[in-house]
């Protein structure tokens, strides 16, 4: 059966990039038994700690997309950030405004494999482990890969966002 036209686009992606996992191995993207909404249910999947998981958010910052790759272990502080930003509003975005933009399901969104890049913040928590595991395009499906890579892949900017 032919993976999900979402997983291979981010595996494409990956590949593109010469992306990496965090023993210096090619990033391959995993199905996993059971879709797994939560980064406390992609952890225990994984068996890693919550914070090792890359959250995907997708905010709307002013009518814009902006995503934010956050760990696990803590929730996104969006009055600071849209401070930091300078945006007037900052608000998760509607699962039609993810679908959109990144062509994704909320629970799947994956760091890359979207139509267009989309601006990227990453949290700096994640560079605490060594490896760190996100979406990869659809909510069973993840990839193993590290806070550089991601800083690398997305062109994000590393960011507190706690």
């Amino acid at each position: 059966m032919q993976p999900h036209p979402n997983v291979q686009a981010v595996q494409r992606a990956l590949d593109d990039a010469g992306a990496r996992d965090g023993s210096g191995g090619p990033s391959q993207v995993r199905l996993l038994p059971e879709a797994v909404h939560t980064a406390a249910a992609a952890a225990e999947a994984l068996g890693v700690q919550v914070g090792a998981i890359a959250n995907s958010l997708v905010f709307d910052a002013d009518d814009a997309p902006l995503l934010v790759l956050t760990s696990g272990a803590h929730r996104v502080d969006t009055a600071g950030l849209a401070a930091s930003l300078g945006v007037t509003h900052l608000r998760r975005a509607t699962p039609e405004f993810v679908k959109r933009h990144t062509g994704q399901v909320i629970g799947g969104v994956a760091p890359v494999g979207h139509p267009q890049p989309l601006r990227t913040l990453v949290d700096t928590a994640l560079a605490a482990y060594d490896e760190v595991w996100a979406a990869g395009g659809v909510p069973q499906a993840v990839f193993p890969t590290t806070h550089a890579e991601l800083l690398r892949l997305t062109s994000g900017a590393p960011t507190e966002v706690a």
